[in-house]
């Protein structure tokens, strides 16, 4: 799923967001906004990880909502 989708569309993505990344609250998700570099480095925070290791997780969170949700779909509310 490409990201622009997602951003696009970041609210109905927060909650798989937090299961995602359980150290980052809805408020913090809500701030960011669906904005890339912002949350690479919400992850880098409460992770201790490098900024590719943070990028690499976010590929890996698009691609569990490609497999999940299909190439263009939304989560259910």
């Amino acid at each position: 799923m490409k990201w622009e989708h997602i951003a696009g569309n970041w609210r109905s993505f927060i909650g798989h967001a937090e299961e995602y990344w359980g150290r980052i609250t809805g408020d913090e998700f809500a701030v960011i906004e669906g904005k890339k570099d912002e949350l690479v480095g919400k992850i880098q925070a409460r992770y201790g990880v490098s900024e590719q290791q943070a990028r690499e997780q976010i590929r890996e969170f698009q691609r569990r909502m490609k497999e999940e949700l299909g190439p263009g779909g939304l989560p259910k509310d």
